[in-house]
């Protein structure tokens, strides 16, 4: 049986060839005036393991489709009954003085029935910690996933960590995912061993996580599988897309109940205006009407 020493271990520098290709962030220039354009600068490796909010980090396409797949599911399954959350691509800041935030592809969070807008999930303010994570590889960062943060995320008490990795090696090679997964014993990670099918067991989301040719397959504890892969991949695409008009239909309802708001002020301010101007016209009025009648010594 295997396990992991939890010792901090010092960060490999990222290569020079390709300054970009981990990502970028946008600084301030130092020395720079307020309000002067921000600067594009590289992401290094050690920027990926540990984000910072804002920051755009590399990922293939085949990378995202996994987390999507992943986070649908996951959420679909574990939600509806209030007992847990899943976040995806969101950073997580840890309760451990010499330990960074980091920003796991997708995290389980027991004890919280409701998302919020979060971009950092803090720990300490929360009350809570992620009883699984799941990161998916990328060729350029996939020390960050073998490696490190098996050393991290044991630190940090996170009870189950799986990693999809690509053993295909490249962008321009054949996806090859293997499953690897470690559950914590003591404050130390130890091997956990796919069954007989090739597959892992998710305690705290009672799922099997699995690899069919390129991508990866989440079954019941029957074994039956849990969606069409590419079904539930588009209905995220939907949902998101069905997200961003909802949210533009709400943008533009609002602007134009803001907009017939501000006529009806006018409006009404015009024909207060009108009022006024009457009340005075007619005082005006009886005040001539007045003199004539004087005038005439009618009165």
């Amino acid at each position: 049986m295997n396990t992991y020493n939890t010792q901090l271990q010092p960060m490999a520098l990222a290569s020079d060839d390709d300054p970009w290709r981990y990502g970028w962030r946008y600084v301030q220039r130092h020395g720079a005036p307020a309000g002067a354009e921000l600067e594009r600068v590289p992401l290094t490796l050690e920027d990926v393991l540990h984000p910072e909010v804002g920051d755009f980090i590399v990922h293939s396409d085949r990378h995202e489709t996994d987390r999507m797949y992943l986070t649908q599911v996951l959420r679909a399954h574990i939600e509806p009954n209030g007992q847990a959350i899943v976040l995806s691509d969101v950073r997580i800041a840890w309760d451990h003085a010499e330990l960074r935030a980091h920003g796991p592809d997708v995290m389980v969070i027991p004890g919280l029935s409701t998302r919020q807008d979060w971009s950092t999930f803090a720990v300490a303010e929360e009350g809570e910690r992620p009883a699984l994570i799941i990161e998916i590889t990328s060729p350029e960062t996939r020390n960050n996933d073998l490696t490190i943060k098996v050393v991290h995320y044991a630190l940090v008490g996170v009870a189950q960590y799986v990693i999809v990795d690509d053993i295909g090696r490249g962008r321009t090679k054949p996806r090859r995912p293997r499953l690897i997964g470690y559950t914590l014993v003591g404050d130390r990670y130890t091997t956990q061993a796919c069954d007989e099918h090739g597959r892992l067991w998710l305690a705290v989301a009672q799922l099997w996580i699995g690899v069919r040719d390129d991508h990866v397959v989440c079954y019941d504890e029957q074994g039956n599988e849990i969606g069409d892969y590419l079904a539930v991949v588009q209905a995220a695409d939907a949902a998101e897309a069905r997200a961003v008009t909802a949210e533009a239909r709400v943008a533009y309802e609002a602007q134009a109940r803001t907009e017939a708001e501000a006529r009806a002020q006018e409006a009404e301010a015009r024909a207060q205006a009108a009022t006024q101007a009457r009340d005075a016209a007619e005082a005006q009025l009886q005040v001539l009407q007045a003199e004539l009648r004087r005038l005439r010594g009618e009165e």
